[in-house]
């Protein structure tokens, strides 16, 4: 019943956009995606392919001429083919040409990364108010030093953004050694800065820090990196500070390739020789190393570290942090260590304490106390999190033992603002250049265009592309909308008869098809990963090959961008994946993202409750997979009537080693 109200106010909807379309005037969406045709456009994107500036600029005249609705984007190109001759006043007309739109601000960007090259202060002063996305950390270090250059105290907001910096670039280096050399940051800054970079891999990071530390310092970081096993044996040293954080350093690059190695290093030597908050780094960085390998002792390093911590709070960083409170849920055979998984929390940064994640595990941690101020608070935390619509809102309803609704459809959009998605020129540009085969510039000109939406704003741009079947606009719109939740448009059912037939075909539950396509591909028919995986269903050939073969289908390399065969043979491909794990949604799921052999492994070990084991799955991509494709086969299972829609029953119980081999050892 819930469905059939949602669809059929998608149909009015989508009948009425229809006719919209038809009556549409003026720059509407009618005249200005409808029009365009594709070959211009193409045309330029191949000759900045080519870079072939003269072809460039005679197809931009033309556009600019003909007023074609995606000159825009022709001229962008042609500027930044030779953006390092252009002046000011070049890009003061390019402005004005395109006021307010997303090449104005992308030019802006680039414009403002190419003045930092120039060490062109001045104008990149009076550019960079302009500068409406500011998402570039190179350009928000040039902006920093810029201000420190007139005299302001921007010590804080530097250190933030260079501690943050993840590869080295001129412009946070350029900041960071001006502010250096001003002793605005001082050596503890920088060995901080050595110490992220190292934990987290970065060696480019870790030799741009080095050099503000003088060409003696650079020398021993670049021999550690060269080998840090042969620097621990031959070089390293804990006479002075220096000595001990070059040492520090050899020894988190030595964790990152082998804890128990490592750890063996410490409890020989480097614990008793290097100061406590070196040794305590250090034992963090061998309990993170061991806790994305799934190994017992992962905890035990952890509470080694926060005890040679001790009350002072370390700097270290929130994934540390969080491959500690995974390692604590994970302890002592999944009974877990509730005041490391706090003290974890506790020392996390303030927006990641505030992630449903920890939220959640926060509140299961302080329900195993006996006070009653933590059970109230427990009690508060998994309140506030219940929510039909995310994984741990889920999850906190139903320890709670509430059945959340799924929210109400909003009210039908009206004519006017459904006029006003319409005639949106960012809008009608991203549409056009989707339709004409340059989905990232439109996924990126949309983005820009939603900036600043209200709800009513936003579901009407939803729609506009749900009528388009544009899927994954459609989607992520909606998505954006807080207080007006559409459900249709967040979770729409495109190809469903085919689906439905497919799934059933095979005794496949359709909600989890539909879950895992939503998480796949977004219903992007003609989606394609940078690793080959093609359609709905994300199939690669391989795999397509091996499961044709399998269940005795016909199959050549052209037919998995077939909408329909993509289907089948992904479909087919799923079961049997699932059946090969005994029916587990969660652990399918983690073998669709990242091949059946990773979660082969990741079960061995005590049997875990499932949420447990699902947060501790190593990879990040894997592990925010597995939850949402959970999560959306629940709505799916409630928006298409199919039993269960509780996330529990499609998440399990436990999860532990298998009981005999798998049924299928080659699935791909």
């Amino acid at each position: 019943m819930l469905l059939a109200v949602y669809e059929a106010r998608r149909r009015i909807r989508a009948l009425a956009a229809l006719i919209a379309l038809g009556l549409a005037a003026g720059a509407g969406l009618a005249q200005t995606t409808l029009a365009v045709k594709p070959e211009l456009i193409t045309e330029a994107r191949e000759a900045l392919r080519a870079r072939d500036g003269q072809r460039l600029a005679a197809l931009k005249a033309s556009a600019l001429e003909r007023q074609y609705a995606l000159a825009p984007w022709i001229d962008y190109w042609e500027l930044g083919l030779r953006i390092k001759d252009l002046q000011q006043s070049d890009l003061e007309a390019f402005y004005a040409r395109w006021p307010g739109s997303y090449v104005e601000d992308r030019l802006r960007n680039d414009w403002l990364l190419e003045l930092g090259r120039r060490r062109d202060w001045a104008n990149f002063a009076l550019d960079y108010p302009r500068f409406k996305m500011n998402d570039d950390r190179q350009v928000s270090c040039y902006a920093l030093l810029t201000e420190h250059l007139a005299g302001r105290d921007v010590r804080m907001s530097a250190r933030s953004a260079w501690l943050a910096q993840r590869d080295a670039d001129d412009g946070c280096q350029l900041m960071a050694s001006a502010l250096y050399d001003a002793k605005r940051l001082d050596a503890e800054d920088v060995w901080l800065k050595l110490r992220l970079s190292a934990e987290a891999g970065r060696p480019q990071a870790m030799q741009g820090a080095a050099r503000l530390l003088g060409k003696p310092v650079e020398a021993e970081v670049k021999a550690l990196l060269d080998n840090a096993g042969r620097y621990l044996t031959r070089k390293a040293a804990a006479n002075n500070r220096q000595q001990d954080e070059l040492t520090t350093l050899a020894l988190i690059r030595s964790a990152a390739n082998d804890a128990e190695v490592t750890a063996e290093f410490m409890n020989k030597r480097w614990e008793r020789q290097l100061p406590h908050d070196l040794a305590a780094w250090v034992w963090a960085q061998i309990g993170r190393s061991a806790a994305f390998k799934l190994q017992p002792e992962a905890a035990d390093y952890y509470d080694k570290a926060l005890k040679l911590q001790g009350k002072k709070a370390p700097e270290w960083s929130d994934e540390t942090l969080a491959r500690a409170a995974r390692a604590a849920l994970r302890a002592d055979d999944g009974a877990g260590r509730p005041a490391l998984l706090l003290r974890a929390i506790e020392l996390m940064s303030a927006a990641e304490q505030q992630d449903p994640t920890w939220q959640f595990w926060k509140a299961r941690a302080l329900k195993q106390s006996s006070a009653a101020t933590k059970q109230a608070e427990a009690q508060r935390l998994l309140q506030g999190l219940a929510s039909p619509l995310s994984f741990y809102g889920k999850l906190a309803a139903e320890e709670l033992g509430q059945r959340t609704a799924l929210p109400p459809a909003p009210l039908a959009l009206s004519a006017a603002e459904k006029t006003q998605a319409m005639n949106h020129p960012g809008l009608s540009r991203a549409l056009a250049l989707i339709a004409a085969g340059l989905r990232g510039e439109g996924v990126r000109e949309w983005n820009f265009s939603l900036r600043g939406m209200g709800d009513r704003e936003l579901l009407a741009a939803a729609q506009i592309a749900c009528d388009r079947e544009v899927w994954d606009r459609c989607i992520n719109t909606s998505e954006r909308s807080r207080s007006e939740i559409d459900l249709a448009q967040r979770f729409p059912t495109p190809y469903r008869s085919e689906l439905l037939a497919q799934a059933r075909e095979i005794g496949l539950d359709p909600a989890y098809v539909y879950g895992l396509i939503r998480q796949e591909s977004r219903f992007v028919s003609d989606a394609r990963s940078h690793v080959g995986a093609s359609g709905l269903m994300q199939v690669m050939p391989g795999t397509a090959r091996w499961t044709a073969k399998k269940v005795g289908i016909d199959y050549r390399p052209e037919l998995l961008t077939d909408r329909d065969f993509n289907l089948r043979i992904g479909t087919r491909y799923l079961k049997l994946v699932l059946d090969d794990f005994g029916g587990s949604m969660a652990m399918a799921a983690a073998a669709y993202n990242a091949g059946p052999s990773r979660p082969r492994r990741w079960r061995q070990g005590p049997p875990l409750d499932a949420a447990i084991w699902a947060e501790n799955i190593p990879f990040h991509e894997t592990r925010d997979y597995v939850k949402r494709v959970l999560s959306n086969a629940t709505i799916y299972a409630a928006l298409l009537g199919t039993e269960p829609p509780d996330l529990r029953s499609r998440l399990g119980r436990l999860i532990g080693p298998a009981s005999g081999a798998p049924s299928n050892q080659d699935l791909p």
